[in-house]
């Protein structure tokens, strides 16, 4: 059935005000069949109305709601000749869209809504709308712009005006003039853009309102409207109720800036981190397309003329690009099977992390505390306190307000509670990065049980790839229509989960404990030259690619092992996080010393990022070190390599250890006592020694510095 009929039109709309109007277009759908309780549907557009107006510029609004009260899709028109209240600023509402979709969506009509809303975008469909003289004429010129036949290009609302512009051109050209009048606010930036722009820029952007019927896509065709007639290309991504394609990995790296025009919160918002970010609601992408793409341009050029900017941006994360969004992984479906493992492990061990740091940090002040409350046995007597213990070691039951050893048992068990979860959450959001939410039930089950056997990470990265596979195997499966509503609650969970775990159980778990305890023995053995040597290598990867990803690699490795450490006081994966931590704050350390030594090696702009880098070295963010190796990789990155396995080797070979996955300087008071903190600096300041040294030794044998210095200050 077509989404309009001529039952559904309404040439001479009237009404005291928009509600009455909305009543008046909802009789239409009960005439034609199509609204079952009209009462409840007129409910649901005004719930909708009031969690935004629905009038756009330009003479239009366009109330709308999902209804339980509606059975198909369906458009109502309306035109008034004196205008009604609409809700918009520039005036009232002369061409009125009534569009009522029903609760459970319905795929292919849910596709031609968003045509609707770009063609509203359209001057000439509009004309054509205003010039119609009956009801068969208002149904052509809308199914001529909005169909599931695929028509050739250019059989749009143009030609249709075209052929009623003759019978009533006093109407069109009323039209055309007022639409002409409409934006001329919005047409004077567009200009400036144009005039302004230095470059011709690669913009994306994601729109969504709170029902995703018109308002995502006519912002969507607003941004791309606006960045067209300023020069520039973008591509949007409407998160709305006909579905999405999200943007590709590709095409939001080549982005110069991204606008975020959006009621919801933006799905996957992690993926734009570290990318100059305009964050508005999404009326705004309709009605001021044009300033902000302007915004956006000004931001980019702004963020290339300081490269220090992208740097804290992606320091900072998702949040600072534009809202959270909900979880995220950021997983390229077109990249290769090897770089897709790791960004499957790597999603695991970032959500990792928080259970990580809160639970050791937490651990660690138990220790500090025992240790001043207790004595030198107090980091090993206060381990025998639990939630379950017997007699006086169970915290639930004796635990004294005033005792320092109180205090430092409650630290401990609920540092412990938190590294309970670690293998869990790593195994729970591999499965995630690979199967999205299905997998996040298996993932965690499974991950549980290997922690339960003493399997280990080693067994968490097992559950999670095996419980991430087999739910993205059982969500594509083809079943009846009836059976599709429970898989995502009932079957996926319940027939993934009975897989990964039966399989773990029952053949996968005994060999990954073997080599779970064999690796193990292996790390307890560790000393001396050994010791050394996998510093040295640790720090070296994680000095190659200042945050990429051997960098993350190396990090992942020792984060993870934090996992095997558990509540033990003196553990060899202690030693192994120290020497991570230590070897990645020597980048951007050194390069901020070599800056201050000698800035005459160095552009004005490398100069200014040289300051930025005192504190981003300082709480353990390598990427600080990114811009001076963009402008001079080879160099920068072979002295790197060098100074961080010097540093990495030198943790290794005092022994300190840290349980802290993050911070840098600022969370050395916990590793317990002043001469690990004071071998951990001087670990970290031989490193960032050699560092500068060999980066001034080679930038002081260009012969063409000179010329080097007067380019990059430009």
């Amino acid at each position: 059935m077509a989404l309009i009929t001529e039952d559904q039109v309404v040439l001479d709309l009237t009404g005291a005000d928009r509600h009455e109007a909305t009543t008046l277009l909802a009789q239409q759908l009960v005439t034609s069949g199509r609204c079952t309780d009209i009462d409840t549907f007129l409910a649901d557009v005004r719930e909708r109305e009031s969690k935004m107006a629905t009038g756009l510029p330009g003479g239009i609004g366009i109330p709308h709601a999902r209804s339980e009260a509606i059975t198909e899709p369906s458009l109502v028109f309306g035109r008034s000749t004196d205008g009604i209240d609409w809700g918009a600023k520039d005036g009232p509402a002369t061409l009125v869209f009534l569009i009522a979709a029903p609760a459970g969506g319905g795929d292919a009509h849910m596709q031609m809504l968003p045509k609707l809303a770009r063609a509203l975008m359209k001057k000439d469909f509009k004309a054509a709308l205003a010039a119609a003289t009956t009801e068969a004429e208002v149904v052509r010129i809308v199914e001529a712009e909005v169909s599931l036949d695929s028509a050739p290009q250019g059989t749009g609302a143009a030609e249709v005006a075209a052929a009623t512009a003759a019978s009533a051109p006093a109407a069109t050209a009323a039209a055309t003039s007022s639409d002409a009048a409409a934006p001329p606010a919005a047409a004077a930036p567009a200009a400036a853009v144009v005039e302004d722009a230095p470059r011709s820029m690669n913009l994306v952007g994601v729109t969504s309102c709170p029902t995703g019927i018109a308002h995502t896509y006519m912002a969507a065709e607003g941004l791309e409207n606006a960045a067209k007639a300023a020069g520039h290309t973008m591509k949007v991504e409407t998160q709305g109720s006909a579905g999405s394609t999200p943007l590709s990995a590709a095409e939001i790296a080549a982005a110069d800036a991204v606008i975020f025009a959006h009621d919801l919160p933006v799905k996957d918002a992690g993926r734009f981190a570290g990318k100059p970010t305009i964050d508005v609601g999404v009326k705004k992408g309709i009605s001021d397309g044009p300033a902000l793409v302007a915004q956006a341009v000004a931001l980019a050029e702004q963020w290339k003329a300081d490269p220090s900017l992208a740097a804290a941006a992606a320091a900072a994360g998702p949040a600072a690009s534009g809202g959270g969004g909900g979880l995220a992984s950021k997983v390229d479906s077109e990249a290769g099977l090897g770089t897709r493992v790791r960004q499957w492990l790597m999603t695991g061990v970032s959500y990792m992390i928080p259970f990580v740091a809160a639970g050791g940090i937490l651990i660690a002040l138990g220790f500090m505390l025992a240790q001043l409350a207790i004595g030198e046995q107090g980091a090993i007597e206060i381990v025998k306190y639990g939630l379950t213990a017997e007699g006086e070691f169970n915290i639930t039951q004796n635990f004294n307000v005033f005792s320092g050893t109180s205090w430092a048992a409650l630290l401990f068990v609920i540092g412990a509670a938190a590294f309970g979860f670690l293998v869990p959450i790593l195994s729970g959001f591999i499965a995630f990065a690979i199967a999205d939410r299905p997998g996040l039930v298996p993932g965690i089950v499974g991950g549980s049980i290997a922690a339960t056997m003493g399997a280990g990470f080693l067994g968490g990265l097992v559950t999670g790839i095996v419980g991430g596979l087999v739910a993205r195997w059982i969500s594509g499966w083809k079943v009846h229509k009836g059976v599709r509503g429970i898989m995502p609650v009932v079957v996926i969970p319940l027939l993934s989960t009975l897989i990964t775990a039966g399989l773990f159980i029952t053949l996968l778990g005994r060999p990954i404990v073997a080599l779970t305890e064999a690796l193990s023995d292996a790390l307890s053995g560790l000393s001396g030259t050994s010791a050394i040597l996998l510093g040295a290598i640790l720090g070296a990867m994680m000095g190659f690619d200042l945050g990429g990803p051997v960098n993350k690699v190396a990090y992942a490795f020792a984060t993870a092992g934090l996992a095997g450490a558990g509540a033990a006081a003196d553990s060899p994966e202690l030693k192994i996080m120290a020497a991570v931590m230590a070897a990645g704050m020597v980048a951007p350390l050194a390069m901020a010393l070599a800056t201050t030594v000698r800035p005459g090696l160095f552009s004005e702009p490398e100069r200014e990022n040289g300051k930025a880098a005192w504190l981003l070295g300082a709480s353990f963010i390598s990427e600080g070190a990114i811009p001076f190796a963009a402008a001079d990789p080879i160099r920068i990155m072979a002295s790197s390599v060098v100074g961080s396995a010097v540093t990495g080797a030198l943790a290794m070979a005092f022994s300190v250890g840290i349980r802290a996955p993050h911070g840098g300087i600022w969370v050395l008071p916990i590793m317990g006592s002043v001469s690990q903190v004071l071998l951990f600096l001087v670990a970290l300041a031989i490193g960032v020694v050699v560092m500068a040294s060999i980066v001034i030794f080679l930038k002081s044998r260009d012969t063409k510095l000179a010329e080097v210095e007067a380019v990059a200050t430009v």
